[in-house]
């Protein structure tokens, strides 16, 4: 692989798309995991040990949290995130357990401070529109690199787009670098992104969009 993807998700997109067992979800963008491109559950004989997180756990509760599940004992949403793709990041060696590995995911997020670079841009959930152009401009001129913005398509009826996970690229020294592709090559990621039946794809710059502070 490459480069890894840090990807932040919005949870109140996430529970509009797969209301099962959220309540109440954090109104902060959370981790929803950090993925080395085109890796996939590299050894599978390397199994998730919660304790080798226990010093981690109150930040994990707060900052990558199971937003589907909301019960604070479930660890399968991490389990997953590092059979998939810690165990593939584990190559490099600043990611090579399983505390370093989300310990350095929960450092990039601080890093990253995706929450308050959108306030200072002004950009807060409302219920009125975006332009995604006005978005991506902030993000871009804050963190000199262009993210990979996801949105939820508009609804039968719609004409709104909904944003729902923005994507950092690093490189394997963890240097933010552009997160879009060169021509021609495929995002083998994409297959990721699907929660319930409904699926995130990359917004569009002419669709309005909303940035939701509730679930409708």
């Amino acid at each position: 692989w490459k480069k890894l993807y840090f990807a932040h998700h919005w949870p109140v997109t996430v529970c509009k798309m797969n209301a099962n067992d959220c309540h109440d979800p954090p109104k902060y963008w959370t981790i929803h995991g950090l993925w080395p491109d085109r890796a996939e559950e590299c050894n599978r004989t390397w199994h998730f040990n919660v304790t080798e997180i226990k010093d981690l756990m109150s930040d994990m509760r707060h900052y990558w949290p199971d937003v589907l599940h909301s019960s604070l004992n479930r660890t399968q949403f991490w389990k997953h995130e590092w059979d998939k793709h810690g165990t593939c990041a584990a190559t490099l060696e600043v990611l090579n357990s399983q505390k370093k590995y989300f310990g350095k995911a929960l450092e990039l997020y601080q890093h990253v401070d995706l929450n308050g670079c959108l306030l200072k841009a002004g950009i807060k959930p409302s219920s009125s529109y975006y332009k995604m152009t006005a978005i991506k401009e902030a993000l871009t001129s804050f963190y000199g690199v262009t993210p990979k913005i996801q949105c939820l398509p508009p609804e039968e009826g719609e004409k709104a787009q909904t944003i729902g996970q923005i994507e950092f690229c690093f490189t394997k020294e963890l240097q933010l670098v552009n997160c879009t592709a060169p021509k021609g090559e495929s995002n083998p990621i994409q297959a990721h992104l699907k929660l319930g039946t409904e699926e995130l794809s990359v917004c569009s710059d002419t669709l309005p969009t909303y940035y939701p502070s509730e679930v409708q």
